[in-house]
């Protein structure tokens, strides 16, 4: 199972309407306004950002050669109003004038004739592709292309931009038998080889790539690209792991930092336990909100839940399609993908009731579409990326022991995803081929204007709290909180007028909200 990622609610939504599962989903001048702070206004210039200090002519000097985009492996090109380039970086920042590496970047041109700069877009992960996402994106963004070219790209190590690839499809597949919350020693064994064994696949795809695709090296990546795209600051928007990309950029460089919003907030205080703590906490609530929806009490529903859970680890389930079954960890993959927003609980709906009637088609054709498995067997490399970029951030390694002693505690946070997001602490950086950087990313951005900070109360995969940590880990007067009262993984765009207007009014006019500002 890969880790529940923490990627934008439309990335999730899009997932959810290919996976092919039966059922149905129910202005102002720049200069703020009265009671808000406001941050500098932006440069508007393409030609005046100031360098990167410390870098080679071939790359402050290099010049971005827009064109059409091409067709993904499994997509058209996008339309017309896109363009593509790729930007040079050093592959390792440590020796700026040594080897490099392309980014794939893309782009829309604004509109409007007072244009502001560009605007940057992370949408999670680790491991997702901006270059893919940031068409199905404009839709949501397309006031802010009045007065912003809208910019994604590949971060190192995804996808276009020496994207990893650490397992061909047939041996993707063969994993799925494995247990990953083993109840034996021959199961345990078989969880920490096949750990071990995707690591080393790991290094041997991407080689020397391996030590330099850390959150730290794509933020310096953020810097020389702000300067080549012309802007005096950056203007960013990031969702659930954007944010912590975000404020590990607006630690190293504060005052560089223009408008940014981080929405769908990673905590910064939480190292893998913690995290691992939150998310089990999260999706339990969603869960929870998932089941009094239906008119089920929380409870209860969640026990009906653990044990169909526990009756598929002792005999999968068949499905439809020929040579697979649905095993538990399919199951709980299955389970968590329509909890990422309202729009999949009717889906989630039906997989369960199909499943207790003895069939797992459905569980399973959801699981596909989180694992990005399209019908011809073909998987997606998101996991990949994901992981090596994760693992190379991480330092903490649990033992298995010291997971078993954790074990209780997960449990009772949530008797349905508990014990996968606990045995995924031992799990994900098993035995892994380089050493991770850090326990915690630092964010602390003292210098910087403020940052806009979006907590969602009923977001499954980066829970509420962690907007107000960032806020307070970003500095005095840095962090501004701005809470929905809502239900998915992330705010903005996802249906709340209020949460929409406090966003574009910040990007676009420079007016900050009062920190504290809930919209229900």
């Amino acid at each position: 199972m890969a880790r529940l990622m923490r990627w934008t609610a439309v990335t999730a939504a899009a997932v959810l309407l290919v996976t092919g599962c039966s059922g149905s989903s129910g202005g102002g001048e720049d200069g703020g306004s009265t009671g808000s702070r406001t941050p500098g206004v932006p440069g508007k210039t393409r030609t005046s950002a100031a360098p990167p200090p410390g870098l080679p002519a071939s790359l402050v000097s290099q010049k971005l050669d827009w064109g059409r985009c091409e067709a993904g492996a499994d997509s058209d090109p996008p339309g017309r109003d896109w363009q593509c380039a790729t930007l040079k970086v050093p592959l390792d920042w440590a020796k700026p004038d040594g080897e490099t590496i392309g980014l794939a970047l893309i782009r829309a041109e604004a509109r409007g004739d007072d244009r502001i700069g560009s605007l940057l877009f992370n949408f999670g992960g680790p491991g997702g592709s901006g270059v893919s996402m940031m068409p199905s994106y404009a839709g949501t963004a397309d006031r802010l292309r009045e007065r912003y070219d809208l910019v994604s790209w590949d971060p190192r190590g995804v996808a276009a931009s020496e994207g990893v690839r650490c397992r061909d499809d047939r041996e993707i597949q063969a994993a799925e038998s494995v247990d990953v919350t083993p109840d034996t020693p021959a199961e345990e064994r078989a969880f920490l080889e096949n750990a071990a064994d995707f690591g080393q696949g790991c290094q041997e795809a991407a080689g020397k790539l391996l030590a330099h695709v850390s959150t730290t090296d794509t933020a310096r990546d953020m810097d020389l690209m702000r300067h080549v795209l012309g802007d005096d600051k950056l203007h960013y928007l990031g969702i659930s792991y954007g944010t912590e990309l975000g404020g590990v950029y607006a630690h190293l460089f504060p005052r560089n930092v223009g408008r940014m919003v981080l929405d769908a907030v990673v905590d910064p205080t939480a190292d893998t336990i913690g995290h691992a703590e939150h998310q089990a906490r999260g999706f339990q609530r969603a869960l929870d909100d998932y089941l009094k929806s239906t008119g089920q009490d929380p409870d209860r529903g969640t026990r009906k839940i653990a044990g169909l859970l526990k009756r598929i680890d002792a005999k999968p389930l068949p499905t439809s399609t020929p040579g697979r079954k649905l095993t538990q960890t399919l199951a709980v993959t299955g389970i968590a993908l329509p909890l990422y927003g309202k729009d999949g609980w009717p889906l989630l709906t039906s997989a369960l009731k199909a499943a207790e009637e003895g069939d797992g088609s459905e569980l399973l054709a959801l699981a596909d579409g989180y694992n990005e498995r399209d019908a011809s067997g073909r998987y997606g490399t998101t996991a990949h990326s994901q992981r090596v970029i994760s693992c190379l951030d991480d330092k903490r390694r649990p033992t298995v022991e010291e997971t078993k002693r954790l074990l209780p505690g997960f449990e009772k946070i949530s008797p349905v995803f508990g014990a996968f997001m606990g045995w995924d602490t031992a799990g994900w950086c098993h035995d892994w081929p380089v050493p991770g950087q850090h326990r915690t990313p630092e964010v602390s951005a003292p210098g910087a204007p403020p940052v806009l900070v979006i907590g969602n109360t009923g977001d499954p995969a980066t829970p509420y709290e962690g907007a107000r940590r960032m806020a307070d880990e970003l500095g005095e007067d840095v962090g501004v909180v701005l809470t929905w009262k809502g239900h998915g993984h992330g705010a903005y765009g996802s249906g709340s007028d209020c949460v929409d207007a406090a966003v574009d009014t910040y990007l676009l006019n420079g007016a900050v909200p009062k920190d504290g500002t809930v919209c229900s």
